[in-house]
Order: structure tokens, then sequence, then C-alpha cells
């Protein structure tokens, strides 16, 4: 693991979401802009935060301060589903989801049985989660056990907190992509032992999805949960309609989709759902009662013309929701991009996802969709401090936009409709810069 600068101080302007909340509405009373802050690290950790003129005293007279008068800092963006071995498929043309993953995802992902091909990829995919912002994610691997050694590896290398998992499959898949259900759980359960809990790596049973895995197979993935209770779910549910119908013909005793994961106990306050964009209203009632949460991927949905996810519904029926990229069906690295496209999908619906929902979402949000709210997703003391910095003017378009905002709400709903990768200035792991954008030449 890289070393922890003791102690370093950062100046600049800061937005957060103080405090989860259970209504949407709720949240602007949250929402803390410090126009002239101070936020003091210590060993990964904030000691200290608030208005430079209340805090510069504290600071040691030999620290370097750095300072960021003309950005924006907000916490690391939390990206609560992402697939790492389709970072190069990304912008595959022409599927919906089932035949999307036969034609394009199985092939790509049979190359990770390389050792060194994985670690080439993941090494990629940490630096461009960070060049766009992005601190911690849950992250599908593949069904090799190379591949979670690889990406582990990476975030260690950088304290990057990730949680990640083997890929579980044992039927309609090719030969060369699927395991067995106990070669599942012996896999599963010496990289549990291995990296769960190692630094900040945390481990997810990671079911493709339910057609993907026999119901032994299911059950052994039960079996780990209820071996590891402190372990996370990771898998999709509902995502498109041929999908929910396939589901219904495999598992005919279930009396829904939902309900196939949560007969074998893989329903939970630290299990994440993917996509479901058409869930029954039993299916949301479960959802709720079980604390589970999910992942809203609107690049991915659009693109994969899985359907319109119900955002509103989230705050309607008290389940936990977090915003995801989706790599590679997704079409962004960026959760700025993402929050763009999720915009459009609530527009769609004739609601509305205002500037701080969407700060919520891509921070605080995320990390309690995460069960991580304790540890991450504000400037609040005894938080791990992962933050990025933003610049709002990194284009001429966006430099006159931003000319015209009438207060911080406005300035950051225009960086969600107009920004990208080119807005991250620097990205801050655990009290360290692990990016900095290089000036533009002159």
């Amino acid at each position: 693991m890289s070393s922890v600068i003791a102690t370093t101080a950062i100046r600049g302007r800061f937005l957060d979401i103080q405090n989860t909340v259970a209504q949407a509405r709720d949240i602007h009373d949250q929402v803390r802009y410090v126009e002239d802050g101070l936020v003091i690290i210590h060993e990964g950790k904030i000691q200290w935060f608030g208005p430079w003129r209340e805090g510069h005293s504290r600071l040691p007279t030999d620290l370097e301060l750095q300072h960021y008068p003309d950005q924006l800092i907000v916490p690391g963006f939390i990206d609560t589903h992402i697939h790492f071995p389709q970072t190069e498929m990304v912008g595959a043309y022409g599927e919906q989801l089932l035949e999307w993953l036969n034609t394009y995802t199985f092939p790509t992902e049979i190359q990770f049985q390389d050792a060194s091909y994985s670690e080439k990829i993941a090494e990629f995919f940490v630096q461009e989660l960070l060049k766009n912002g992005t601190t911690t994610a849950l992250v599908f691997c593949t069904v090799h056990p190379e591949s979670v050694d690889a990406l582990f590896n990476a975030a260690t290398t950088r304290n990057m907190r990730l949680i990640a998992g083997k890929v579980l499959m044992d039927r309609h898949a090719p030969e060369a992509l699927t395991d067995t259900a106990e070669t599942a759980y012996i896999d599963s359960k010496a990289l549990i032992e291995k990296w769960h809990g190692q630094g900040r790596n945390l481990y997810a049973i990671t079911p493709r999805f339910a057609p993907t895995s026999t119901p032994e197979q299911l059950q052994k993935a039960g079996q780990l949960k209820a071996e590891y209770p402190d372990v996370y779910v990771h898998t999709h549910l509902s995502e498109n309609k041929n999908e929910i119908a396939w589901v219904k013909e495999l598992f005919p005793e279930r009396e829904g989709y939902l309900d196939v994961y949560h007969h074998y106990g893989l329903t939970g306050s630290k299990s994440v759902f993917a996509h479901c964009v058409h869930l029954e209203d039993e299916e949301w009632d479960c959802m709720h009662q079980t604390d589970s949460a999910i992942a809203f991927c609107p690049t991915s949905n659009l693109f994969l013309g899985s359907g319109l996810f119900p955002l509103k519904k989230t705050w309607d029926k008290g389940v936990k929701v977090g915003l995801g990229t989706d790599i590679g069906a997704g079409t962004s690295f960026n959760q700025l991009q993402t929050l763009n496209e999720a915009y459009k999908v609530q527009q769609l619906q004739g609601e509305k996802l205002s500037a701080f929902e969407a700060l919520y979402h891509a921070t605080l949000g995320g990390a309690k969709a995460l069960s991580l709210d304790d540890r991450l997703g504000n400037f609040n003391i005894g938080k791990e401090a992962d933050f990025v910095v933003l610049n709002l003017n990194a284009t001429a378009l966006q430099q006159l936009r931003q000319s015209r905002a009438k207060n911080i709400e406005d300035a950051f709903f225009a960086l969600t409709m107009l920004g990208d990768d080119r807005n991250i200035a620097a990205t801050y792991v655990y009290g360290a810069a692990v990016y900095v954008k290089a000036a533009a030449s002159e």
C-alpha cells in the first residue's frame, strides 16, 4: 500500500451534503457551502473542517497549504455499479441486453483468464476512475480470480476504497467463462479471506444475474453470505423485459425476479442490485424491508434501450439508491455525464432532478447505498478524506455559462449538464493527490 501523508491541509470552496435524508425535499436543508473553507487531514481522515477564518490558526507553521481559490471541492464521486473487464468494449453497437452479452461482453471477458492482461486493464481502469473524480466504486470482475487480484492490487497501491468480486456463472455462458457451484464457492471464499477488509478493500459476492447461475450456485452464494455476513452482494435485477421473462421461465417456482435472490438469502443491507428498471410493487416493498440498495445506471439504460428508471419511487418507497456508470453498457466513466443523463431520464417521466439531489446521489447517497456513509460521502470530521477538485470553467462554453450562474446551485447544475473529465482538476484519495490534471500546453 502506498504511504499516507501524515497531515495535509486544503483551502478552497467546498460543497457537500451534511447528512443522509429520507426524502429528496430534505436535501436542500443539508447542503453545506463554504465559500472560503479549510480541511485538515491527518493520516487519511478529516481532522477538522470549516471556514478558513476559524481554522487557519490550527495549522502547524511548517505545513504546506494547498490552495484552490478558483475551483470547487466536493466529496469523491461514488460509482455503485461498473464492470472493469468491459472497459475496452464501451460503445459497442446495436444490441439490447441479452444479445449484447453474447455478442460483445462474453468474448471480451474471456481474455481475463490471463493475469498479465487483467493487470494491464485494471491499471487503466483505476486510473480512468480517478481521472474522472471517482474515488470509490462497486465493481464487477470476471469469473477468473486473477481479475479480482489484479483489481485489488491496483486499488491498494493508491489507498483506494473499492468493493469487488469474482463473477459467479455456471450456465448460459461460454465454457471458458463458467465455473461450477462448488468452484465458485471455493474461489470466492479464498478471495474473501485474502482481500475483504485488507486496507480499504471490501469484497462482494457477485452472481452475474439469476439466468447464469443454477439454483445450486445461488444456494452456495447464499451460504457464503451467511458465513461472511459483512461482505457485499452485487448483481443485476430487472434491467430488461426479455431478461425478466427468461428468469420467470428458469425459476417458475419463485414469485418473481427479486424473489429468486431473496429466497437464497442474497438481499440485505449490503446487497446492491443494478438497474431495477421494471420492479413490481411487491419487489419495491421487499427492497425496502430488506434494506437492499439499487444502482441507477442512466447511460446504460438508455444505451441498451432498457427503459426509464423511476428515481422518484426510491424516495416514495424508502429504498436506498446510488449512481452507477455501468461501463461498458454505460458510455462514460464520468459521474457528471451520468448525472446529465439521469436528469433527462427524469424529465422524460415528468420529474425533476435538482442539482443538490444530483450531488447527493453521486456522493453521500451513494455512500449510504453502499452502507459506507459512516466513512465516506462528505467532509464531516472523522470521515475518510476522498474528494475532488472541480474546475467549473474547463471550456469556453462553460466559462460563459458560469459567468451567468445565479448561485452555487445553478453553477453546480450547469456543471452536471456540461461537465466531463476535463473538469476534474485533481482527485484526492485518503488525503493524497492521486490524480492531477496536467496543465494545458501554451
